[in-house]
Protein backbone atom coordinates (compact mmCIF):
# COMPACT_ATOMS: atom_id res chain seq x y z
CA UNK A 1 0.00 0.00 0.00
CA UNK A 2 1.32 3.24 -1.01
CA UNK A 3 0.89 5.09 2.51
CA UNK A 4 2.03 8.52 1.05
CA UNK A 5 -0.69 8.19 -1.87
CA UNK A 6 -3.61 7.57 0.37
CA UNK A 7 -2.81 10.54 2.30
CA UNK A 8 -2.46 12.76 -0.56
CA UNK A 9 -5.84 11.45 -1.69
CA UNK A 10 -7.81 12.03 1.65
CA UNK A 11 -5.97 15.79 1.42
CA UNK A 12 -7.05 16.09 -2.26
CA UNK A 13 -10.89 14.83 -1.37
CA UNK A 14 -11.03 17.26 1.72
CA UNK A 15 -9.96 20.27 0.05
CA UNK A 16 -12.63 19.86 -2.92
CA UNK A 17 -15.01 19.30 -0.04
CA UNK A 18 -14.14 22.44 1.39
CA UNK A 19 -14.00 24.41 -1.11
CA UNK A 20 -17.53 23.01 -2.93
CA UNK A 21 -21.29 23.08 -2.47
CA UNK A 22 -22.51 21.93 1.40
CA UNK A 23 -25.81 21.41 -0.01
CA UNK A 24 -26.73 19.38 -3.27
CA UNK A 25 -29.35 19.90 -5.78
CA UNK A 26 -30.01 16.99 -7.36
CA UNK A 27 -33.59 14.77 -7.56
CA UNK A 28 -34.27 10.82 -7.07
CA UNK A 29 -34.92 10.90 -10.93
CA UNK A 30 -31.91 12.27 -12.21
CA UNK A 31 -30.01 10.15 -9.75
CA UNK A 32 -32.00 6.96 -11.17
CA UNK A 33 -31.53 7.70 -14.81
CA UNK A 34 -27.81 8.09 -14.49
CA UNK A 35 -27.46 4.66 -12.64
CA UNK A 36 -30.26 3.42 -15.16
CA UNK A 37 -27.77 4.24 -18.23
CA UNK A 38 -24.52 3.16 -17.22
CA UNK A 39 -25.03 0.07 -14.67
CA UNK A 40 -27.10 -2.96 -16.08
CA UNK A 41 -24.24 -4.70 -14.57
CA UNK A 42 -24.62 -7.20 -18.00
CA UNK A 43 -20.55 -6.60 -18.50
CA UNK A 44 -18.02 -5.58 -17.14
CA UNK A 45 -16.43 -1.89 -16.37
CA UNK A 46 -12.94 -0.94 -16.03
CA UNK A 47 -12.46 -0.14 -12.32
CA UNK A 48 -10.77 3.24 -12.83
CA UNK A 49 -13.73 4.24 -14.85
CA UNK A 50 -16.41 3.25 -12.33
CA UNK A 51 -14.87 4.53 -9.11
CA UNK A 52 -14.27 7.98 -10.70
CA UNK A 53 -18.07 8.10 -11.79
CA UNK A 54 -18.91 7.06 -7.96
CA UNK A 55 -16.40 9.64 -6.50
CA UNK A 56 -18.46 12.52 -8.63
CA UNK A 57 -21.84 11.25 -7.45
CA UNK A 58 -20.70 11.57 -3.76
CA UNK A 59 -18.94 14.93 -4.31
CA UNK A 60 -22.03 16.28 -6.36
CA UNK A 61 -25.05 14.27 -5.08
CA UNK A 62 -24.60 14.43 -1.16
CA UNK A 63 -24.61 16.81 1.66
CA UNK A 64 -20.89 17.28 2.35
CA UNK A 65 -21.07 16.12 6.17
CA UNK A 66 -17.29 16.71 6.56
CA UNK A 67 -17.46 20.67 5.05
CA UNK A 68 -16.20 22.79 7.51
CA UNK A 69 -19.33 24.67 7.51
CA UNK A 70 -21.38 21.40 8.04
CA UNK A 71 -23.31 22.11 11.59
CA UNK A 72 -25.99 19.49 11.40
CA UNK A 73 -26.65 16.25 12.79
CA UNK A 74 -23.54 14.21 14.84
CA UNK A 75 -21.49 13.39 11.76
CA UNK A 76 -17.94 14.41 11.82
CA UNK A 77 -14.83 15.29 9.98
CA UNK A 78 -12.61 12.76 9.66
CA UNK A 79 -9.16 11.88 10.81
CA UNK A 80 -6.72 11.03 8.04
CA UNK A 81 -5.70 7.76 10.18
CA UNK A 82 -8.98 6.54 10.67
CA UNK A 83 -9.55 6.60 7.35
CA UNK A 84 -6.66 4.73 6.79
CA UNK A 85 -7.99 1.87 9.58
CA UNK A 86 -10.81 1.86 7.94
CA UNK A 87 -8.87 0.68 4.42
CA UNK A 88 -6.94 -1.71 6.21
CA UNK A 89 -9.83 -3.18 7.51
CA UNK A 90 -11.25 -3.29 3.94
CA UNK A 91 -8.23 -5.19 2.91
CA UNK A 92 -7.11 -7.60 5.43
CA UNK A 93 -11.10 -8.47 6.20
CA UNK A 94 -10.60 -9.88 9.26
CA UNK A 95 -13.28 -11.61 11.19
CA UNK A 96 -13.46 -11.26 14.56
CA UNK A 97 -16.35 -13.35 16.03
CA UNK A 98 -13.70 -15.97 17.95
CA UNK A 99 -10.36 -14.84 18.96
CA UNK A 100 -8.14 -17.50 17.81
CA UNK A 101 -9.20 -16.57 14.14
CA UNK A 102 -7.98 -12.67 14.62
CA UNK A 103 -5.79 -12.85 17.69
CA UNK A 104 -4.14 -9.25 16.70
CA UNK A 105 -7.40 -7.65 15.57
CA UNK A 106 -9.36 -8.70 18.65
CA UNK A 107 -6.34 -7.47 21.09
CA UNK A 108 -6.12 -4.12 19.29
CA UNK A 109 -9.84 -3.55 19.43
CA UNK A 110 -9.46 -4.91 23.80
CA UNK A 111 -6.68 -2.68 24.47
CA UNK A 112 -8.52 0.59 22.76
CA UNK A 113 -12.07 -0.08 24.73
CA UNK A 114 -10.33 -0.74 27.94
CA UNK A 115 -8.19 2.37 28.08
CA UNK A 116 -11.62 3.96 27.02
CA UNK A 117 -13.32 2.40 29.89
CA UNK A 118 -10.92 3.52 32.07
CA UNK A 119 -11.25 7.32 31.05
CA UNK A 120 -14.59 6.82 31.75
CA UNK A 121 -14.13 5.61 35.40
CA UNK A 122 -15.62 2.28 34.90
CA UNK A 123 -13.99 -0.78 36.69
CA UNK A 124 -10.82 -3.14 34.72
CA UNK A 125 -13.60 -6.01 34.83
CA UNK A 126 -15.78 -4.24 32.71
CA UNK A 127 -16.69 -5.81 29.11
CA UNK A 128 -16.88 -3.99 26.56
CA UNK A 129 -17.64 -4.43 22.49
CA UNK A 130 -17.45 -2.25 19.40
CA UNK A 131 -21.20 -2.02 17.50
CA UNK A 132 -22.99 -0.89 14.52
CA UNK A 133 -23.78 2.14 16.35
CA UNK A 134 -25.74 4.10 19.16
CA UNK A 135 -28.88 1.45 18.55
CA UNK A 136 -26.90 -1.72 19.13
CA UNK A 137 -25.50 -0.08 22.15
CA UNK A 138 -28.29 0.56 23.67
CA UNK A 139 -30.28 -2.60 22.73
CA UNK A 140 -27.39 -4.44 24.13
CA UNK A 141 -27.82 -2.70 27.48
CA UNK A 142 -31.83 -3.17 27.39
CA UNK A 143 -31.11 -6.99 26.87
CA UNK A 144 -28.57 -6.83 30.02
CA UNK A 145 -30.58 -4.63 32.40
CA UNK A 146 -33.46 -7.12 31.75
CA UNK A 147 -30.93 -10.19 32.31
CA UNK A 148 -29.84 -9.00 35.59
CA UNK A 149 -33.70 -7.89 36.82
CA UNK A 150 -34.91 -11.17 35.89
CA UNK A 151 -32.60 -14.06 35.36
CA UNK A 152 -34.70 -16.57 33.58
CA UNK A 153 -35.05 -13.92 30.77
CA UNK A 154 -32.33 -15.05 28.30
CA UNK A 155 -33.85 -18.47 28.04
CA UNK A 156 -37.57 -18.28 29.16
CA UNK A 157 -37.83 -14.82 27.45
CA UNK A 158 -41.05 -12.03 28.35
CA UNK A 159 -43.36 -14.86 29.64
CA UNK A 160 -41.15 -15.50 32.68
CA UNK A 161 -42.08 -11.92 33.89
CA UNK A 162 -43.72 -11.68 36.87
CA UNK A 163 -45.20 -8.74 36.12
CA UNK A 164 -44.66 -5.67 33.46
CA UNK A 165 -40.91 -4.02 33.25
CA UNK A 166 -40.42 -0.14 32.60
CA UNK A 167 -37.88 1.69 31.08
CA UNK A 168 -37.64 5.50 31.81
CA UNK A 169 -36.21 7.91 30.09
CA UNK A 170 -36.98 12.01 29.22
CA UNK A 171 -38.46 12.94 25.32
CA UNK A 172 -35.33 14.38 25.02
CA UNK A 173 -33.90 11.16 24.83
CA UNK A 174 -32.84 9.69 20.88
CA UNK A 175 -36.18 7.90 20.14
CA UNK A 176 -33.79 4.88 18.80
CA UNK A 177 -34.38 4.25 22.67
CA UNK A 178 -38.23 3.46 22.14
CA UNK A 179 -37.77 1.61 19.16
CA UNK A 180 -35.18 -0.64 21.09
CA UNK A 181 -37.86 -1.20 23.91
CA UNK A 182 -40.11 -2.95 20.87
CA UNK A 183 -37.31 -4.87 19.42
CA UNK A 184 -36.78 -6.00 22.97
CA UNK A 185 -40.18 -7.66 22.99
CA UNK A 186 -41.22 -4.88 25.54
CA UNK A 187 -43.34 -2.59 23.84
CA UNK A 188 -43.62 1.01 23.37
CA UNK A 189 -45.56 1.12 26.13
CA UNK A 190 -42.88 -0.31 28.57
CA UNK A 191 -40.95 3.29 28.23
CA UNK A 192 -41.90 6.26 30.81
CA UNK A 193 -41.20 9.16 29.81
CA UNK A 194 -40.00 11.40 32.63
CA UNK A 195 -40.23 15.18 33.11
CA UNK A 196 -37.15 17.56 32.70
CA UNK A 197 -36.37 20.71 33.97
CA UNK A 198 -36.35 24.53 32.66
CA UNK A 199 -32.89 23.24 30.90
CA UNK A 200 -34.59 19.81 29.39
CA UNK A 201 -32.49 17.88 32.22
CA UNK A 202 -34.38 14.88 33.62
CA UNK A 203 -36.03 15.61 36.80
CA UNK A 204 -34.68 13.08 39.57
CA UNK A 205 -37.80 13.70 41.77
CA UNK A 206 -40.16 13.23 38.77
CA UNK A 207 -38.45 9.95 38.45
CA UNK A 208 -38.70 9.25 42.22
CA UNK A 209 -42.28 9.66 41.77
CA UNK A 210 -43.12 7.73 39.07
CA UNK A 211 -41.21 4.66 39.91
CA UNK A 212 -43.09 4.75 42.85
CA UNK A 213 -46.76 4.98 41.26
CA UNK A 214 -45.15 2.24 38.83
CA UNK A 215 -44.77 -0.11 42.02
CA UNK A 216 -47.52 1.00 43.37
CA UNK A 217 -49.55 -0.61 39.98
CA UNK A 218 -47.48 -3.90 40.00
CA UNK A 219 -44.85 -2.98 37.49
CA UNK A 220 -41.68 -3.79 37.77
CA UNK A 221 -39.06 -0.42 37.27
CA UNK A 222 -35.51 -1.96 35.86
CA UNK A 223 -33.93 0.65 34.33
CA UNK A 224 -33.06 4.23 34.19
CA UNK A 225 -31.62 5.98 30.70
CA UNK A 226 -29.50 8.98 31.65
CA UNK A 227 -28.33 11.29 28.62
CA UNK A 228 -24.93 12.41 27.90
CA UNK A 229 -25.32 14.82 24.93
CA UNK A 230 -28.97 14.26 23.29
CA UNK A 231 -29.69 14.97 19.99
CA UNK A 232 -31.73 17.87 20.16
CA UNK A 233 -30.11 20.14 22.53
CA UNK A 234 -26.90 18.25 24.05
CA UNK A 235 -28.21 17.99 27.03
CA UNK A 236 -26.57 16.12 29.97
CA UNK A 237 -28.61 14.78 32.58
CA UNK A 238 -27.73 15.00 36.32
CA UNK A 239 -25.86 11.79 35.97
CA UNK A 240 -24.53 12.05 39.80
CA UNK A 241 -27.68 12.23 41.52
CA UNK A 242 -29.21 9.30 38.70
CA UNK A 243 -26.11 6.92 39.82
CA UNK A 244 -27.03 7.50 43.94
CA UNK A 245 -30.72 7.78 42.94
CA UNK A 246 -30.76 3.92 40.55
CA UNK A 247 -27.89 2.89 43.17
CA UNK A 248 -30.83 3.07 46.32
CA UNK A 249 -33.78 2.07 44.26
CA UNK A 250 -31.69 -1.06 42.60
CA UNK A 251 -32.53 0.55 39.11
CA UNK A 252 -29.84 -0.43 36.31
CA UNK A 253 -28.73 3.06 35.29
CA UNK A 254 -27.28 3.35 31.67
CA UNK A 255 -25.74 6.33 29.90
CA UNK A 256 -26.37 6.88 26.57
CA UNK A 257 -23.42 9.18 25.64
CA UNK A 258 -23.23 8.30 22.03
CA UNK A 259 -22.35 12.06 21.28
CA UNK A 260 -20.71 13.82 24.86
CA UNK A 261 -19.04 10.72 25.96
CA UNK A 262 -16.05 12.04 23.99
CA UNK A 263 -15.94 15.24 26.29
CA UNK A 264 -14.20 12.05 28.97
CA UNK A 265 -10.96 12.74 26.96
CA UNK A 266 -11.16 16.36 27.38
CA UNK A 267 -9.61 17.95 30.87
CA UNK A 268 -12.01 21.13 30.25
CA UNK A 269 -15.20 18.95 29.40
CA UNK A 270 -15.29 15.82 31.81
CA UNK A 271 -16.48 17.38 34.79
CA UNK A 272 -19.71 17.85 33.05
CA UNK A 273 -19.98 13.83 32.74
CA UNK A 274 -19.63 13.59 36.72
CA UNK A 275 -21.14 10.59 37.78
CA UNK A 276 -20.97 8.33 34.56
CA UNK A 277 -18.42 6.34 36.24
CA UNK A 278 -21.33 5.13 38.42
CA UNK A 279 -23.05 3.66 35.46
CA UNK A 280 -24.11 -0.18 34.61
CA UNK A 281 -23.59 0.45 30.93
CA UNK A 282 -22.72 2.87 28.79
CA UNK A 283 -23.24 3.84 25.32
CA UNK A 284 -20.41 5.94 23.09
CA UNK A 285 -20.16 6.32 19.57
CA UNK A 286 -16.90 6.91 17.99
CA UNK A 287 -18.12 7.85 14.96
CA UNK A 288 -19.66 11.23 16.30
CA UNK A 289 -17.39 13.26 18.32
CA UNK A 290 -14.15 11.20 18.06
CA UNK A 291 -14.28 12.18 14.35
CA UNK A 292 -13.80 8.24 13.10
CA UNK A 293 -16.02 7.13 9.40
CA UNK A 294 -19.43 5.45 10.25
CA UNK A 295 -20.12 3.31 11.96
CA UNK A 296 -17.97 2.59 14.99
CA UNK A 297 -20.06 2.26 18.29
CA UNK A 298 -19.58 1.13 21.60
CA UNK A 299 -20.75 -0.85 24.51
CA UNK A 300 -19.51 -0.29 28.04
CA UNK A 301 -21.30 -2.67 31.20
CA UNK A 302 -19.24 -3.48 34.51
CA UNK A 303 -21.61 -6.72 34.61
CA UNK A 304 -19.40 -9.30 32.58
CA UNK A 305 -20.96 -12.24 34.23
CA UNK A 306 -24.84 -10.51 33.01
CA UNK A 307 -23.33 -10.06 29.52
CA UNK A 308 -22.22 -13.33 29.08
CA UNK A 309 -25.77 -14.70 30.25
CA UNK A 310 -27.40 -12.33 28.02
CA UNK A 311 -25.56 -13.40 25.09
CA UNK A 312 -23.63 -16.83 26.02
CA UNK A 313 -23.30 -19.34 22.95
CA UNK A 314 -21.93 -22.67 22.65
CA UNK A 315 -21.34 -23.66 19.10
CA UNK A 316 -19.16 -26.69 17.53
CA UNK A 317 -18.60 -24.95 14.01
CA UNK A 318 -16.57 -22.28 16.01
CA UNK A 319 -13.28 -22.10 16.94
CA UNK A 320 -12.20 -23.92 20.42
CA UNK A 321 -11.98 -21.65 23.33
CA UNK A 322 -8.22 -20.21 23.34
CA UNK A 323 -6.10 -20.36 26.50
CA UNK A 324 -6.18 -17.37 28.49
CA UNK A 325 -9.39 -15.87 26.56
CA UNK A 326 -12.17 -15.72 29.02
CA UNK A 327 -14.57 -15.23 26.32
CA UNK A 328 -14.88 -15.13 22.47
CA UNK A 329 -16.75 -11.84 21.38
CA UNK A 330 -19.75 -13.42 19.44
CA UNK A 331 -20.80 -15.20 22.99
CA UNK A 332 -20.81 -11.14 24.60
CA UNK A 333 -22.44 -9.39 21.93
CA UNK A 334 -25.58 -9.56 19.21
CA UNK A 335 -23.38 -9.74 16.47
CA UNK A 336 -21.92 -12.55 15.34
CA UNK A 337 -19.58 -11.58 12.19
CA UNK A 338 -17.79 -9.01 13.20
CA UNK A 339 -16.14 -6.46 11.09
CA UNK A 340 -12.83 -4.61 12.74
CA UNK A 341 -14.26 -1.46 13.51
CA UNK A 342 -11.78 -0.52 16.05
CA UNK A 343 -9.16 -0.31 14.05
CA UNK A 344 -9.75 3.39 12.85
CA UNK A 345 -10.57 4.14 16.34
CA UNK A 346 -7.20 3.29 17.71
CA UNK A 347 -5.33 4.30 14.45
CA UNK A 348 -6.53 7.63 15.66
CA UNK A 349 -5.88 7.30 18.82
CA UNK A 350 -2.52 6.54 18.36
CA UNK A 351 -2.05 9.10 15.86
CA UNK A 352 -2.93 12.44 18.07
CA UNK A 353 -2.98 10.87 21.60
CA UNK A 354 -4.43 12.22 23.87
CA UNK A 355 -3.59 15.32 24.17
CA UNK A 356 -4.08 16.05 20.71
CA UNK A 357 -7.44 14.34 21.18
CA UNK A 358 -8.62 16.84 24.04
CA UNK A 359 -7.43 20.22 21.64
CA UNK A 360 -9.60 18.41 18.71
CA UNK A 361 -12.88 18.30 21.14
CA UNK A 362 -12.24 21.70 22.80
CA UNK A 363 -11.88 23.40 19.97
CA UNK A 364 -15.03 22.71 18.97
CA UNK A 365 -16.48 23.67 22.20
CA UNK A 366 -14.71 26.71 21.56
CA UNK A 367 -16.01 27.22 18.34
CA UNK A 368 -19.94 26.55 19.79
CA UNK A 369 -18.99 29.07 22.66
CA UNK A 370 -18.25 31.48 19.87
CA UNK A 371 -21.32 31.02 17.64
CA UNK A 372 -23.45 31.48 20.96
CA UNK A 373 -21.83 35.00 21.27
CA UNK A 374 -21.82 36.05 17.82
CA UNK A 375 -25.73 35.17 17.49
CA UNK A 376 -26.72 37.05 20.98
CA UNK A 377 -24.70 40.29 19.52
CA UNK A 378 -26.47 39.64 15.86
CA UNK A 379 -30.22 39.64 17.75
CA UNK A 380 -30.27 36.10 17.60
CA UNK A 381 -32.34 34.23 21.40
CA UNK A 382 -30.33 31.07 22.13
CA UNK A 383 -32.77 28.54 23.76
CA UNK A 384 -30.30 25.53 25.45
CA UNK A 385 -28.15 24.86 27.80
CA UNK A 386 -25.04 22.79 27.37
CA UNK A 387 -21.14 23.27 27.86
CA UNK A 388 -21.09 21.17 23.92
CA UNK A 389 -21.12 22.52 20.87
CA UNK A 390 -24.86 21.90 19.79
CA UNK A 391 -26.36 25.53 19.75
CA UNK A 392 -30.58 26.14 19.41
CA UNK A 393 -31.50 29.39 18.12
CA UNK A 394 -34.66 31.65 16.72
CA UNK A 395 -35.86 35.08 16.99
CA UNK A 396 -39.09 36.55 17.26
CA UNK A 397 -41.61 35.58 13.98
CA UNK A 398 -38.91 33.44 12.57
CA UNK A 399 -40.32 30.32 10.23
CA UNK A 400 -37.44 27.90 10.07
CA UNK A 401 -39.33 25.99 6.46
CA UNK A 402 -38.73 29.04 4.95
CA UNK A 403 -35.49 29.88 7.05
CA UNK A 404 -33.56 26.84 6.42
CA UNK A 405 -34.30 26.65 2.11
CA UNK A 406 -32.99 30.01 2.01
CA UNK A 407 -29.91 29.02 3.64
CA UNK A 408 -29.37 25.77 1.84
CA UNK A 409 -30.05 27.60 -1.38
CA UNK A 410 -26.85 29.98 -0.69
CA UNK A 411 -24.67 27.44 0.42
CA UNK A 412 -23.68 29.02 3.92
CA UNK A 413 -24.21 25.96 6.16
CA UNK A 414 -25.90 23.41 6.43
CA UNK A 415 -28.07 23.35 10.44
CA UNK A 416 -31.33 21.52 11.24
CA UNK A 417 -34.47 22.34 12.62
CA UNK A 418 -35.27 20.86 16.28
CA UNK A 419 -38.25 21.60 18.37
CA UNK A 420 -37.54 21.39 22.44
CA UNK A 421 -40.48 21.05 24.67
CA UNK A 422 -43.21 22.84 23.86
CA UNK A 423 -41.40 25.70 21.93
CA UNK A 424 -41.75 26.24 18.66
CA UNK A 425 -39.34 25.04 15.88
CA UNK A 426 -36.05 26.91 15.88
CA UNK A 427 -32.94 26.29 14.78
CA UNK A 428 -30.07 23.58 15.58
CA UNK A 429 -26.00 23.98 15.11
CA UNK A 430 -23.20 21.77 15.79
CA UNK A 431 -19.87 21.90 15.23
CA UNK A 432 -19.05 18.36 14.19
CA UNK A 433 -16.11 19.44 12.12
CA UNK A 434 -13.03 19.98 14.12
CA UNK A 435 -12.06 21.76 10.70
CA UNK A 436 -13.95 24.80 11.96
CA UNK A 437 -12.73 27.56 11.95
CA UNK A 438 -13.44 30.68 13.68
CA UNK A 439 -13.80 32.51 10.56
CA UNK A 440 -16.17 29.82 9.06
CA UNK A 441 -18.39 30.73 12.29
CA UNK A 442 -18.00 34.56 11.83
CA UNK A 443 -19.03 34.48 8.04
CA UNK A 444 -21.56 31.76 8.78
CA UNK A 445 -23.34 34.03 11.10
CA UNK A 446 -22.86 37.18 9.76
CA UNK A 447 -25.05 35.49 6.33
CA UNK A 448 -27.32 34.21 8.88
CA UNK A 449 -28.80 37.63 9.91
CA UNK A 450 -29.14 38.85 6.23
CA UNK A 451 -31.44 36.22 5.38
CA UNK A 452 -33.36 37.28 8.12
Amino acid sequence: MDFDELLRGISEVNTAIANGPIVPTVTPEEIRRHLDSLYDFSNPLALEAVVADVERMLQSWQVQVTHPRYMGLYNPSVTPASVVGDTLTAVYNPQLAAWRTSPAANEIERHTLAWLAAKFGLPAETIANFTSGGTEANLSAVIAALTRAFPAYPEQGLRSLPGSPVIYLTRQAHYGLNRTARVAGLGGEAVATVETDSDLKMDVSDLARKVAADRGKGKIPFMVVGNAGTTGAGVIDPLHDLARYCRAENLWFHVDAAYGGAAILSPRLRMHLQGIEAADSITCDAHKWFSVPMGAGMFFCRHPKVVRQAFGAEVTFMPGKTAGIATDPYTTSLQWSRRFTGLKLFLSLAHHGLPGYARMIEHQASMGELLRELLRRYGWRIVNTTPLPVVCFTRDALDTSMFLPKLYRQQIAWMSEVRLGDMAPCLRANISSFRTTQSDVQWVVAKLSELV
